[in-house]
């Protein structure tokens, strides 16, 4: 198992989001992607955020650094070092975007240029970011290939993402990430299509660069045990709201919300053979047809009259959930933790 580093209070708060929203024009229709979503982040911790696809975990990913507001519209406050992001103009953004936050997008063969070496796709944020010189580019890009564990790393320099084997593009893109020394990584699923040998190496060595750099992550994952190794905090998500947050072993060993206990219960456990697996009932809602109260009270079976006509809100101190019926401690579960 891995282990990731216990975050305190002590430790400043170095992200705040409050009511981050991105809705899409589709149609004439406005599609919220993203709604009213809230949480913050402390230096060097690494918050989790988990759901099915479809819950817009991505998509919030995006919103942080102003990806998504090419497309769409971006509302809420991104407070970073005393800053609005989400007020903040293209150009001013571009300074902080690859700089002090970073990401590692979710396909590495589809976010790196099949046209360009390793080499100049690591050189093109240090230009952009730094005031390194040739040489001095070159010798740091050979020091970040290094870092991510990629062999004979001079000589790759001048190979094409073709030749690289998915684990070792996965490397590539964190080293291009970690160029300019980021303060905050986002990090889009980097395992996804990843053997698990690779995936625990992969996980592993952000974990350790994030002690190592004191570095803050936000990891987005569909998988509970991959949070459940990695995460200091969790965020569960659903129907682009926030629907549980607080310690990922709290969080995961006394759920409180009906989607989290269902998630947990849909990870095999000490099952017997040729026994039939868990599997919440139903599919997520379309963002074109969203029900009027709560995202999930379709597909849970402890639905109340409140959460066919209210959106619950997100209540508690260190442990959070919005559900008008919450689970309560005696009721069974399934943990990763």
């Amino acid at each position: 198992m891995l282990e990731n580093a216990h975050i305190t209070s002590a430790h400043p708060r170095i992200l705040d989001v409050k009511n981050l929203s991105t809705s899409f024009d589709v149609a004439g229709k406005q599609l919220k992607a993203v709604d009213n979503v809230s949480f913050h982040l402390n230096q060097g911790e690494v918050l989790g955020i988990v759901g099915e696809s479809g819950s817009g975990k991505s998509i919030t990913l995006r919103s942080i650094i102003g990806l998504s507001r090419r497309y769409g519209e971006v509302t809420g406050e991104v407070n970073w070092q005393g800053e609005n992001l989400v007020a903040m103009l293209e150009r001013d953004l571009r300074k902080v975007r690859g700089k002090d936050i970073a990401m590692i997008f979710q396909e590495p063969m589809s976010s790196l240029n099949p046209l360009l070496t390793v080499g100049l796709q690591i050189g093109e944020n240090l230009v952009e970011h730094t005031s390194l010189d040739k040489p001095g580019r070159r010798r740091r890009s050979i020091e970040l290939l290094e870092m991510v564990g990629i062999p004979d790393a001079e000589n790759r320099l001048n190979d094409y993402p073709h030749q690289f084997s998915g684990g070792m593009r996965q490397r590539v893109m964190i080293a291009i990430a970690l160029a300019s020394n980021p303060k905050l990584l986002l990090a889009d699923e980097p395992t996804t299509a990843l053997d698990v040998t690779i995936q625990k190496q992969i996980l592993k060595l952000i974990l350790d660069l994030s002690k190592d750099l004191g570095m803050a992550v936000i990891l987005v994952t569909h998988d509970l045990g991959v949070a459940a190794q990695t995460c200091d905090r969790l965020a569960v998500m659903y129907g682009g709201k926030l629907v549980e947050t607080g310690a990922t072993r709290e969080v995961l060993r006394a759920p409180k919300h009906r989607y989290t206990m269902g998630l947990l219960q849909s990870v095999p456990e000490n099952i017997e053979p040729r026994t039939p697996l868990f599997s919440l009932p139903g599919t997520p809602p379309s963002l074109m047809n969203l029900p009027l109260g709560c995202a999930f009270a379709p597909r849970c079976a402890h639905s109340v009259a409140d959460c066919a006509e209210k959106k619950p809100p997100l209540i508690g101190e260190q442990h959070q959930v919005a559900c008008f019926n919450p689970t309560n401690s005696g009721e069974a579960t399934k943990g990763v933790a």
